[in-house]
Formats: structure tokens, C-alpha cells, sequence
């Protein structure tokens, strides 16, 4: 037919026409990152908003407050980028040695902003509500190199600042991350996207469970060997969950999506016995949108994640339309006086066992008046285990009351690891293993 455009023909346009990947190296600077002070959380940010925007981030650096390890990074970096992005050392302080290294790196000198130095002047007075004069470093804070492109910063005292150097962009930005949010996405994102011709990047995602990363490798092997040489596969394990995510790269959105989705509609086909959902979505907001789309509601009764789980399922906006709430019951005698574990069921099979996690969700049915409950029981560790009863040991329920009859169903878990991951792990599990339940129970 005149016009088609086949699939043999898309993924040759790709292999052929796309273009070199614009490619992006970030630094981070503070030895409060290196010492495990303070985790980077701008690195991921600042990934997730550039390959969104067409440009891939290929390594990141985090390096101390040291002069000579910061230039060799930056060295570094830019023989191999096309985009430098370096966050950290902006600061008032004597170890933020920043703006002084790229004013010399770039041959420039430090000259006062005096739009900068009046937004500080205003942040001081009008909203820090500070009294008396600036000192001589908040001043210093409105100097930047006279050959950089200032970057205006809103939300704080320190400018970010631009430099180009043969057609390459480096970025600087406080590594402050309510400040660099904005400036990525006010400053750094349009005015890469004005410099450099941009190709598409295009991600899709599922979620499995009930298999492991090399089980379901296995499944999809001869999948992943016919994807076109624009489309990668990753594997990404968590908590007893593996996403499978698509990266296409390519130069025409229309037919890059329908490429995309072509092999995305293959992926899940072939992963669909184990398939729990195909968006990229945690587990908790799956469950709530079960939950809110059939006008039903949950509580949760939790002994060893001591309301993890609640945490989780309270950190989704809009979860007051579904969640009662939780009953933390980390001792027996709350599980007694408040969910009506009888002293019998702990004394013959204990707090970590099937019949008391029955009984926790029957009890927690009834006290927060729910249609459905998730109850958990086990051992964290490092200590508290038994022959019987590694550490690890998890029992899960959930239950629900249909025609006035309690529906439950349980499963024992047996995890491997320290205690803040057997709580994660457990949490993610147990949020599955209700999104199961109420599938089955939903008619």
C-alpha cells in the first residue's frame, strides 16, 4: 500500500539516520557526599530530567572539597562530554571553593552581580526576616566570573553559572536540591535544548513478581536478541521485584512510539504469567488506584515493619479517599487489647505465625470498619531468631468481609537480610501480595 510505513522500514530508518547521543557528565563536590553524610539525591534528579529532555547521562563523579580533584574531574569529564553539570561548593563558607576554581579554570575574574546582590539583599531583610547589615561572605555570594552566564537563582543566595568552551556547556549549581530543581528546570534544560540538536529518548515499563532477575532473563532471551539496534533492555531488581524497562533512542517522535510500543505490547506477552503492571509505578500507588477506582478501603495491621507499610500507602496523594488507617501492634499485649489476638493463638504458635496474622486482620476488619486489611508479623532481626523461626521469617494476610463471611488468605516469606531491607522487602511483598488478593476477591 502506497504511504505504509512498515516495521522492517522503521528500525532501518533508526539503525541508519539516528544521530550521536548528546552525552552528559554530572559532578557532584562535598565531602559530605563521600563520608556517607549526606546522599546524593541531585544526581538522579538531574538523570531522570535529561534523558526526559533527549541527552544521556553516561558517568557521574562525586568528588570532595578539593581543588586539584575537582579539576582533574572536571578535566575528565570534558574530554568525553558534551555536558558537564557539577552541583556543590556555591556555599558562604570557606570549603566552597567552587566559583574561585572555574574562574580560574576558564581564565576569568570575579566581578560583583549587583540583580544577585539585590536578591539577596531582598531575601535577607523580606524573607529571612534578618536584621542588620550583610556580612562581607553573603556579599561575596553576588561575585561571579565576568566571561559565565549567570543562572538565576530564585530560591537561594548562589547564582548558578554557564560556561561554553568549544561548543561544550558546563553548569554549576548549588548543590542545594530545592535550588537546583528550579535551575534545571527554569535554566539548564531550555538552554541546552536552544544549543544542541536533541534526539528522542523514549522509556517504557513494566513490573513483575513471583521471579527473579535471572528466571526472567531466561523467559525473555529471545526477546531481547531480535530488539532493533535502538532499543535496549534493562533489568532492574528491587525488593523481590523486577522492572523491565525499554530505552529507544531515535529522531522522529510518531515512529519512534510506534516502534516502542510494538516491541513493549512483545515484552509483556512474553513476561505475562508474572506481569503485576505496565507502567513504571511502586507498588503502593498500584494498590491505591485498585482501590480508589472501586470505592474500597483498607487498614493495615503491622507488628514487625512497625507502619512502614502505612508510611508507604499515606505517601501517595489522595490515599485519605482509601486508607483508614493503622494499627501498629509491636507488642502481644496491643495485639491482645486492640486487635483480639487471643493469649491462646500467641502462646501455642507465637506472634510470628499464620494464626496470628488470621486473627490480626480479622481484629483490625473490625476496629477500623474496612473492606480490606493487610496484617504482617515476623522477624527482622539482627536478633530474635530461632531454629524454627529464622530471622527473616515473615507471615502475611489479608482479609476482607464478603456477604458478612471473612475472607482470608496467608503466606510465610523467608528473607535474608539486615533489618532495614527485611522491612522494605517485606513492605513491597506484602503490598503485592494484597494487590493479588484483591483481584481475586474483587467480584
Amino acid at each position: 500500500m502506497p504511504g505504509l510505513i512498515t516495521l522492517s522500514k522503521i528500525r532501518f530508518f533508526f539503525i541508519t539516520e539516528i544521530e550521536c547521543m548528546i552525552q552528559c557528565s554530572i559532578i557532584t563536590i562535598g565531602n559530605e557526599l563521600l563520608i556517607g553524610q549526606t546522599i546524593d539525591t541531585n544526581s538522579a534528579f538531574i538523570s531522570k530530567t535529561l534523558n526526559d529532555a533527549g541527552v544521556w547521562v553516561h558517568r557521574k563523579v562525586s568528588v570532595g572539597d578539593n581543588y586539584q580533584d575537582i579539576r582533574k574531574a572536571l578535566d575528565n569529564e570534558l574530554s568525553e562530554s558534551d555536558i558537564v553539570i557539577m552541583t556543590g561548593g556555591l556555599g558562604p563558607t570557606a570549603d566552597d571553593i567552587t566559583k574561585p576554581l572555574l574562574c580560574e579554570y576558564f581564565g576569568g575574574k570575579l566581578i560583583l552581580n549587583e540583580e544577585v546582590l539585590e536578591h539577596i539583599k531582598y531575601l535577607f531583610e523580606h524573607v529571612l526576616k534578618r536584621k542588620g547589615p550583610l556580612l562581607e561572605r553573603n556579599i561575596r555570594q553576588a561575585e561571579v566570573p565576568d566571561n559565565c552566564t549567570v543562572l538565576f537563582n530564585n530560591r537561594g543566595t548562589a547564582p548558578g553559572m554557564l560556561f561554553l568552551k568549544d561548543h561544550k556547556m558546563i553548569f554549576s549549581l548549588p548543590g542545594v536540591p530545592y535550588e537546583m530543581t528550579a535551575l534545571m528546570t527554569e535554566e539548564v534544560v531550555p538552554r541546552i535544548k536552544k544549543h544542541f540538536q536533541l534526539p528522542v529518548i523514549l522509556h517504557k515499563t513494566l513490573i513483575t513478581a513471583g521471579a527473579g532477575e535471572s528466571y526472567v532473563a531466561e523467559k525473555v532471551k529471545d526477546f531481547e536478541n531480535e530488539l532493533p539496534e535502538n532499543i535496549r533492555l534493562a533489568y532492574l531488581p528491587q525488593h523481590g521485584i523486577v522492572r523491565l524497562r525499554l530505552t529507544a533512542t531515535g529522531n522522529e517522535k510518531e515512529a519512534l512510539q510506534k516502534l516502542t510500543e510494538h516491541y513493549f505490547n512483545r515484552l509483556k506477552e512474553n513476561v505475562k504469567d508474572i506481569l503485576v503492571h505496565d507502567e513504571d509505578e511502586n507498588m503502593e500507588y498500584i494498590v491505591g488506584r485498585m482501590l480508589k477506582e472501586k470505592n474500597l478501603t483498607l487498614g493495615t495491621a503491622e507488628s514487625c515493619t512497625g507502619g512502614y507499610i502505612a508510611h508507604l500507602i499515606t505517601s501517595v496523594p489522595g490515599s485519605s479517599a482509601y486508607f483508614k488507617g493503622s494499627i501498629v501492634s509491636y507488642s502481644n499485649e496491643i495485639k491482645e487489647k486492640v486487635l483480639g489476638v487471643k493469649t491462646e493463638t500467641l502462646k501455642n504458635f507465637g506472634a510470628v505465625s499464620e494464626q496470628t496474622v488470621i486473627e490480626m486482620v480479622n481484629g483490625a476488619l473490625k476496629t477500623l470498619e474496612c473492606d480490606y486489611t493487610l496484617a504482617v508479623s515476623g522477624i527482622m532481626g539482627p536478633d530474635g531468631g530461632s531454629t524454627e523461626k529464622p530471622v527473616g521469617t515473615v507471615w502475611v494476610a489479608a482479609g476482607a468481609m464478603k456477604n458478612s463471611e471473612l475472607r482470608t488468605e496467608t503466606k510465610l516469606f523467608q528473607f535474608r537480610y539486615d533489618r532495614k531491607k527485611n522491612i522494605e522487602v517485606t513492605a513491597i511483598q506484602a503490598l503485592n501480595f494484597l494487590r493479588s488478593f484483591i483481584l481475586k476477591n474483587q467480584a
